[in-house]
């Protein structure tokens, strides 16, 4: 089991390589070994690309020729997750495995998707293929919680940002912009927002802040933006309109498409209203959210119960007023110190969404 669970590691290490990429898909690694060793590696690099267990058998045949036949069935294929069983983008993992006759696959978790999920492993075992399945299982499944809370829940993985003084506040009480951070928590936040599908503020954060939310300071894909801005009082020329993403507005008046800015009407927002952005979001396919507004949106979210992770930097800054951070009522799972702040990292049900 040790063996397996060396190799399983190294899946699941070239997974997280998919970060930012794949989404809506899980990020999957996949490891070939032959006689004790790694004849070949590779993990899902975009969505609708070839699949971490295509691209291994592809590059093995490459390298190997004639010679790739005889090593599948003798080879054990390491994978981070079941193998596909349905015709999507691509075509089904498993039965390329089977088909190639690979000797043994060892599987860390099932995929939840009904169209796979089991399925998978049936097609192998019918093939005569051996499978060992749940090497590092909960490992695997928390790196791809985003794709399973979507899966599972039918809504984004939710991810809760902001930053306090030492003394608890996070905004001064005139509402005027005033940073909290360092440079290096910043530089943080975008490269965050590159591994994320969305981020969301609201009204005031936009009027106040005129935020960006994009990853200048980092190298990655801008998220989409998400706004709530029920009465449509933000300007269409502030930055979040500026075309360098998609712009998503939910509102209580409009629907309609107008180049990069979707604008989406939502009956009555003040009920369930964090709920029915889920939702939406969800039907659109976006996977993980990072909430960044200030204290009454994401009051919204943790009323509502409706978050996953928070992440909380906290300065060495006191300021003795302003407006009060939110409470979580928690103890954080994680504390690293991030240049001169503090990041606490906090999780509402750790493993119980996966």
């Amino acid at each position: 089991m040790q063996e397996h669970e060396a190799y399983m590691r190294r899946c699941l290490e070239l997974a997280q390589l998919g970060m930012g990429s794949v989404s809506p898909n899980p990020m999957v690694g996949a490891v070939l070994v032959h006689g004790g060793r790694i004849v070949a590696e590779d993990f899902h690099r975009k969505f609708g690309g070839p699949h971490a267990e295509a691209l291994v058998m592809v590059d093995v045949q490459r390298r190997y020729g004639e010679r790739a036949a005889d090593l599948f069935r003798s080879a054990t294929m390491y994978v981070s997750l079941e193998p596909c069983a349905h015709y999507g983008k691509t075509p089904p993992c498993a039965k390329l495995l089977a088909d190639h006759q690979v000797a043994r696959v060892v599987i860390a978790c099932r995929d939840p998707f009904d169209k796979v999920n089991g399925l998978g492993v049936s097609i192998l075992k019918e093939a005569g293929v051996e499978v060992i399945e749940g090497v590092l299982e909960r490992e695997a499944s928390w790196i791809n919680r985003r794709f399973m809370t979507r899966v599972r829940h039918q809504r984004p993985y939710i991810i809760l940002k902001w930053a306090q003084t030492a003394d608890g506040y996070m905004a001064p009480s005139d509402r005027t912009q005033r940073w909290i951070t360092g440079e290096v928590a910043q530089q943080l936040v975008h490269r965050w927002r590159s591994e994320e599908d969305a981020v969301l503020v609201g009204t005031k954060t936009a009027l106040m802040d005129h935020p960006q939310l994009t990853v200048r300071k980092w190298q990655g894909k801008n998220p989409k933006r998400i706004l709530v801005d029920k009465y449509l009082a933000v300007s269409p020329h502030t930055a979040l309109f500026d075309g360098s993403a998609e712009t998503i507005v939910f509102n209580a008046s409009r629907s309609d498409w107008t180049e990069n800015v979707k604008y989406i009407e939502l009956e009555d927002m003040d009920w369930y209203l964090p709920q029915k952005i889920a939702y939406q979001l969800y039907l659109m396919d976006i996977q993980s959210l990072i909430v960044e507004g200030g204290r009454n949106t994401l009051d919204l979210f943790i009323d509502a119960g409706l978050w996953d992770e928070a992440r909380v930097f906290t300065s060495r800054d006191m300021w003795g007023a302003g407006i009060s951070s939110p409470a979580l009522h928690a103890a954080p799972g994680e504390s690293h110190p991030i240049g001169p702040d503090r990041l606490d990292i906090y999780y509402r049900n750790r493993y119980q969404t996966v």
